[in-house]
């Protein structure tokens, strides 16, 4: 799948998300960011968000501190890869 050129914060994010081992400082406001600028998200009923990208769909609640969790970065990490955004995709025709 094609995907956007990203600028360096958003790809800086991407990156630490898609990062083997997880990344334990993503916050929170720069994933919702750069879901925006990939895909969609959308703010429901007691801070709980749809989160869309590609073909893929998923409910993410709002952290309590700024970062997001491991299981949240794992999930996101998922949907990334499954519309084809990988760590290689990234750097192609840099």
């Amino acid at each position: 799948m094609e995907h956007p050129k990203l600028k360096s914060h958003h790809l800086a994010t991407a990156e630490k998300i898609l990062a083997h081992p997880t990344s334990h400082n993503i916050e929170w406001h720069d994933a919702a960011a750069l879901i925006v600028e990939i895909g969609a998200i959308e703010e429901g009923a007691n801070g709980r968000y749809t989160v869309t990208i590609g073909d893929e769909t998923q409910i993410f609640d709002r952290p309590r501190g700024k970062d997001l969790d491991v299981q949240q970065i794992v999930d996101l990490r998922k949907m990334l890869t499954a519309t084809g955004i990988t760590l290689e995709s990234l750097h192609e025709e840099e």
